[in-house]
């Protein structure tokens, strides 16, 4: 008879039990979703070999303060528990002054974004087209020819950066057997992969009667297809694109990875993990308009369209994310807020975040294991947390 293993007292469960059927169901995320490349393809983003990570800064006293953002007052670190923290890191002014792990994340480790990995790729579609080398107002078959036929055969890059694809795609997470399980299929996240690649599946969906522009419709496969129209574009794969045009200029000190299909297409749409750290200095890089260590890396009219000025009130008024942010906007796979501080941030299922505050200059990574994909009531006190942090610290 054999004891239990250091790994079953860490996450509850052993390791054999974690599979491509159950891999994003609750317990077995809080291994997995640190753990992607174990269970998927998946490309490998290197940074520079010389970097070294500045060791884990404590937030001390700032877990036992008090926060009001559900039902009742709870603490810092209480409310990391409950909402299924596995890592947080908090900036201010560009400095890191505190990072909190869980039990079973270890500083340093790499975690899954899921659909900030959105918002990543958009900067990149960004940088490309402050060298001239990408379009947003061309249309999609300028460069994906064999769009013609699919619900992109009318649609332009803007309208694919923006999610107002008028596209016949539900965000179905729970049901086996919908388009998206279909989807899930071809990304090679759900057992039956193979057959169909990511590409090969974008090219079959097709639109709706509604003209393309005037509703918020947030379907992941259009963020997959930004990731080929950037390939296409730039001629580069996107892992390769990636580590160019962002992670090295950005100071990444940890490597990040991107699960692929069966072609080897990245999944832009949310197959990015990287390191709590190394999350949060993307956020900063916005914050600072596009720049990181005296450095530019991505056009300041483009970051300032993204997180400030542009975006469809309109749009995002007839979509379903309403009552996140009552007066928010959605620009280039960012959302803007439409508070008073002028908050943007990026969102990834099972509780994923990455958060900017430009009036505290407060950036907040945040990365978790939420059992349901969706939370409705619980982002709403995240973003209500996010606050109160943010003037806390």
């Amino acid at each position: 008879m054999t004891g239990t293993t250091a790994f079953e007292t860490r996450y509850g469960f052993r390791r054999n039990e974690v599979l491509l059927s159950n891999w994003r169901l609750n317990p077995f995320n809080r291994w997995s979703f640190q753990n992607l490349s174990e269970l998927v393809p998946t490309a490998r983003v290197t940074a520079e070999p010389a970097g070294v990570e500045a060791p884990m800064l404590e937030l001390g006293g700032l877990l036992e303060e008090e926060v009001s953002v559900g039902s009742a007052p709870e603490t810092v670190a209480e409310f990391l528990a409950r909402s299924s923290t596995d890592a947080l890191t908090v900036m201010k002014g560009g400095k890191v002054i505190g990072d909190w792990f869980a039990p079973h994340m270890d500083f340093g480790a790499r975690h899954i974004i899921f659909s900030i990995s959105k918002s990543v790729t958009a900067i990149i579609a960004g940088i490309l087209d402050g060298e001239g080398a990408f379009d947003p107002q061309a249309p999609v078959t300028h460069y994906i020819p064999e769009a013609k036929g699919s619900a992109y055969g009318d649609a332009t890059v803007r309208h694919v950066l923006d999610m107002s694809v008028s596209l016949d795609f539900e965000e179905a997470y729970l049901d086996p057997e919908s388009a998206f399980a279909r989807y899930r299929r071809a990304t090679l996240w759900n057992p039956g992969g193979g057959t169909e690649s990511l590409r090969e599946f974008i090219l079959t969906l097709q639109r709706l009667a509604e003209p393309h522009g005037e509703t918020f419709r947030y379907r992941s496969p259009n963020s997959d297809l930004l990731g080929l129209l950037l390939e296409r574009a730039s001629g580069q794969r996107f892992a390769d694109l990636m580590r160019e045009k962002l992670w090295l200029p950005l100071g990444a000190v940890s490597e990040a990875s991107i699960g692929v299909d069966m072609e080897g297409t990245a999944r832009t749409a949310g197959g990015i993990s990287v390191t709590p750290r190394d999350l949060a200095r993307i956020g900063e890089m916005m914050r600072q308009g596009g720049t990181a260590n005296g450095r530019r890396i991505v056009p300041e009219a483009w970051v300032r369209d993204t997180t400030v000025t542009g975006g469809s009130s309109a749009a995002w008024q007839r979509g379903s994310m309403l009552p996140l942010f009552p007066k928010g906007r959605y620009r280039n796979k960012w959302y803007q807020t439409g508070f008073d501080n002028g908050a943007y941030c990026g969102i990834g299922i099972h509780g994923q975040w990455l958060y900017v505050d430009p009036r505290t200059e407060v950036v907040i990574a945040k990365m978790s294991s939420q059992p349901e994909p969706v939370d409705d009531p619980l982002d709403i006190e995240i973003v209500a947390f996010f606050e109160a942090l943010s003037r806390m610290v």
